[in-house]
């Protein structure tokens, strides 16, 4: 993630709450994952974890003693993450797959990939960092984003998406990359976080379908990302 607009301001101007108004909708699919796995990390590293929020609302579903850390190589949200205070949290401006330790248990990069210009060479680093990986992926591959147009060039512009994934491309990603998959199921941030009028609309054609088909809905309406656990 070298582009200019991380490191000299220009992300925090267009999104100037670092999407921290969705962390409770992440951080609540995480920690379902985390109970369904029976899994109680005691370190946990969030590469690029913007504001903080997600590691702040994970704290307390995890032991008292447990250590978490959150690397972003954004001075703003770094700032931003500390004045906010941690509990217990330690933030670094930073690379974390080049300069953080490679023993967490867990290790989140959620929203991460598709920003980063050589994502292949920044997934087999975080490969190393940990134990299990949990990525949390935008969905923004289908066709009602391809027919439109204005959807795929609205999230480069304002949200640094440089590459875009449907759940079989980002699955395949992260296996060309050497993970093993082991769980991986939708989100819904259309229907968690819906503040417009017109995600509102869609989503009742969403709902519907949804139920009957996920896959196809996923596909042609989108507003899902994925949820993956990988070794």
């Amino acid at each position: 993630m070298t582009d200019a607009r991380y490191a000299h301001g220009g992300y925090l101007d267009a999104n100037p709450t670092w999407h921290t108004e969705d962390s409770a909708f992440k951080t609540g699919e995480l920690v379902a994952l985390l109970r369904r796995r029976d899994l109680r990390p005691a370190r946990v590293l969030d590469v690029g974890c913007g504001a903080g929020e997600v590691l702040r609302q994970l704290r307390p579903h995890l032991d008292a003693d447990a250590e978490l850390v959150g690397y972003d190589v954004s001075p703003q949200a770094i700032e931003r993450a500390r004045s906010l205070g941690g509990d217990g949290i330690t933030f670094h401006r930073g690379d974390a797959t080049t300069e953080a330790p490679h023993d967490f248990d867990l290790v989140l990069a959620f929203d991460v990939f598709e920003h980063v210009e050589d994502y292949f060479g920044f997934l087999r680093r975080v490969r190393a960092l940990g134990t299990h990986k949990v990525f949390h992926i935008p969905l923004e591959l289908t066709a009602s984003a391809a027919l439109r147009g204005a959807p795929l060039m609205r999230a480069r512009q304002k949200v640094g998406h440089i590459h875009h994934f449907s759940r079989d491309t980002a699955l395949a990603t992260l296996e060309d990359c050497g993970y093993q998959i082991l769980d991986a199921t939708y989100t819904a941030g259309a229907f968690a976080t819906a503040r417009h009028l017109r995600t509102r609309l869609a989503n009742v054609p969403r709902r519907g379908l949804f139920r009957f088909a996920p896959d196809l809905t996923v596909r042609l309406l989108g507003g899902f990302s994925l949820l993956v656990l990988a070794a």
